[in-house]
């Protein structure tokens, strides 16, 4: 087989920085309209099909299995918003969902504002945000993307006519959409098209031509995000400007005034972060200031709030404690914490100042505080999952502080929870810190090294990856794996200095936790070099293809989707998208102790001929984030220089980007052909 193998050709393009030059053989796979490139990424495909060929059944099997888990028919919980009552829904056998409401209450007659599955047909990809209704609840601002690059088309649809309105704007960011008071206006951020950053805030008067739209704010540094959205008050549209760890930026503009200017809240500033809630008379601030690492609640004044030597204490810093965020009623305030660890909601009383934590009681869970449009009520709306517990949604009375479950994800089929066994491990890493591992199982799976676990991590942009249910997963469960999500260093999910610890200069920690996890799992018995896999996605990615270099020796496979393995050439290329954005969490390479330290870990840069574990690479054509030449010139290197008769496969997404295949069957199959990879190698094959 080895001879049919395809084969990129080398073409060497020089690439010199700091007197370094670095030859790049595949540099010529980034011509994405080259038919030459287009014919390698075919044949890759057509290989990769070829090697599970024995398991084409298999696959097929595995995602009839997974899609029998589904309950097709389905809908969220409604959340009531004004007079309204809105949910998502699923009909049997659409692959879309219906974006709903009732007029105030559960039972009224339904309104669809949006059924995704008409306006997908005949569309290899599509997807639609959630719309974003006017104040007098009759118009409905929406984006659709048609090519999985995130660049979203902005349009409009009369909820009472049910008719679209003919303006259609262009490149707009997802979701970032506002409506004044008036009905008339819409503010939203403008995409750069070829960086793919939202850099614009605009003004649009609904029923009038794009063209004559209002420029209110530019984000003239390119390593701010831009964010929008009117405030839970309903006074404010916000503008967030944030450079991830480093400053964040608030624009702020009365909705009942939409052509008003906005005005800054607080100056950026380096080293400064902060986020804002409004209440009455009053801001609530998130912050970092005067070195609360790990934040702490601070409120300002509405008539004065720029001056924080006005600000009052509300929740203060403690360094054992992440303040991750919060929610304002009348009568209560809700902090959403991490502590060692784990999600934590707290409850205070804003009367009596008494407070009390939501009990959980498991050793992995993820607790999340759900969608409170609504100030004046004493019930909260949370969200609870865990590795055995499907996705949970509750309402949660403060003052009798009592849980009513609303809703559990449905998981068709003979599933029961109480069959598997979830369990919280500590692993030391090299340097001495202690790694947390989230491990499920099903009952009967046995600690001798012989049996197969999959691990995954992230551990990129303070991004915690929560234990969470999945339906998909028991397919592995059922076949005897364990899986493991280690909790490493540039993730935030033990604090601040988490992610601090696992960035920049520091980011091979994140690397060396994953390492040190998968030795601490195979000395105490989980699994062994024979039975052991990992697997990350994006910045995942870019993890397993470092772990790949570094210690290819403990794995029996690895599974990098749409991986992040070419870091030098692409953050010094500034007309790649998103990379200026980037700089805070990988370095600046036109700095050399940034260029360095990047070429030391690049996995693009890093192959060299020795032995590799099976691997297989996922990748989508039309991917925003992380772009395909990326994974393409990497398993092209590794086929050149690797020694080993392992499998390297290539799967290419002709036609999805960065999220995969649009539609929620049709991602089955991605995660069929990852399963049937891994269970494939173990000569599991039904």
């Amino acid at each position: 087989m080895l001879e049919k193998m395809p084969q990129a050709a080398k073409k060497p393009f020089e690439i010199t920085a700091h007197g370094d030059t670095r030859t790049d053989d595949y540099y010529w796979l980034r011509e994405r309209e080259n038919p030459e490139v287009i014919a390698y990424l075919t044949a890759e495909n057509a290989h990769t099909e070829a090697v599970l060929a024995p398991v084409k059944l298999f696959r097929e099997a595995l995602f009839e299995e997974m899609k029998a888990r589904i309950k097709e028919k389905d809908e969220s919980v409604p959340v009531r918003d004004g007079a309204y009552f809105y949910y998502t829904r699923y009909e049997e056998g659409g692959e879309y969902p219906l974006y709903c409401r009732k007029q105030d209450r559960p039972d009224a007659p339904e309104d669809v504002m949006l059924n995704v599955n008409e306006l997908a047909q005949n569309k290899p990809y599509y997807n639609a945000t959630f719309p974003v209704v006017s104040d007098n609840d009759t118009v409905a601002a929406f984006g659709e993307d048609t090519t999985s690059r995130r660049l979203y088309t902005l349009r409009f649809k009369n909820l009472k006519t049910g008719l679209f309105y003919d303006e259609q704007i262009a490149n707009t960011e997802a979701g970032n959409y506002a409506w004044a008071a008036d009905n008339q206006t819409l503010f939203y951020v403008l995409k750069d098209p070829e960086t793919l950053l939202g850099f614009q805030v605009w003004r649009h008067t609904l029923g009038t031509d794009s063209a004559t739209d209002t420029l209110v704010y530019e984000e003239t540094d390119n390593q701010f995000y831009l964010g929008l959205y009117r405030m839970k008050s309903r006074k404010y549209v916000a503008i967030l400007s944030d450079h991830n760890g480093v400053a964040t930026e608030y624009q702020l503009l009365n909705a009942h005034t939409p052509t008003d200017n906005f005005w800054t809240f607080l100056p950026r500033k380096a080293g400064h972060e902060y986020a804002l809630e409004h209440f009455e008379s009053v801001f609530y601030v998130r912050t970092n200031s005067d070195d609360a690492f790990n934040f702490k609640l601070m409120i300002a004044p509405e008539a004065n709030p720029s001056e924080p030597a006005n600000w009052q204490v509300a929740v203060p810093h403690r360094a054992e404690v992440y303040l991750e965020g919060l929610e304002i009623f009348q009568n209560h305030l809700v902090l959403q914490e991490r502590s060692a660890g784990l999600l934590q909601i707290q409850v205070i009383n804003q009367t009596t100042g008494q407070a009390h934590y939501l009990n959980f009681g498991e050793a992995a869970y993820t607790a999340y505080v759900g969608a409170n449009p609504s100030f004046n009520t004493h019930l909260l709306r949370y969200g609870y999952t865990s590795l055995t517990t499907p996705s949970t949604t509750f309402d949660y009375d403060m003052d009798a502080q009592r849980s009513t479950l609303l809703k559990q994800q449905e998981v068709l089929g003979h599933f029961n929870a109480q069959d598997y066994v979830t369990e919280r491990l500590y692993a030391p890493a090299r340097d001495g810190a202690v790694i947390p591992i989230s491990i499920v199982y099903k009952k009967g799976f046995e600690k001798n090294g012989q049996s197969p676990l999959l691990q995954y991590a992230y551990g990129s942009y303070g991004h915690s990856i929560d234990p969470t249910f999945s339906s998909t997963r028991l397919s592995l469960l059922n076949r005897g794996f364990a899986f493991a999500i280690a909790h490493i260093r540039g993730g935030q999910e033990m604090g601040r200095h988490w992610y601090d610890n696992g960035k920049m200069l520091q980011k091979k920690n994140t690397f060396f936790d994953f390492i040190d996890c998968s030795q601490f799992l195979i000395d105490q018995g989980w699994a062994s070099p024979d039975t052991l896999f990992a697997m990350g996605g994006s910045a995942g990615g870019l993890l397993m293809g470092a772990v790949a270099n570094l210690a290819p020796q403990l794995y029996k496979g690895l599974v990098a989707q749409v991986p992040f393995v070419d870091v030098v050439t692409t953050m010094l290329d500034e007309t790649i998208p998103l990379t200026t954005g980037e700089y805070e969490e990988w370095g600046n390479p036109n700095e050399k102790v940034y260029y360095d330290y990047m070429k030391s870990y690049s996995p693009y840069d890093n192959v060299t001929a020795k032995h590799y574990p099976n691997m297989l690479i996922t990748t989508g054509l039309h991917d925003s984030q992380v772009q395909y030449w990326e994974p393409a010139k990497w398993i092209a290197k590794l086929r050149d220089l690797k020694t080993d008769p392992h499998q390297l496969l290539l799967h290419c997404d002709m036609e999805a980007g960065h999220g995969g295949a649009s539609g929620r069957f049709k991602r089955l199959h991605d995660i069929a052909l990852e399963y049937a990879f891994m269970l494939n190698l173990l000569e599991i094959r039904a």
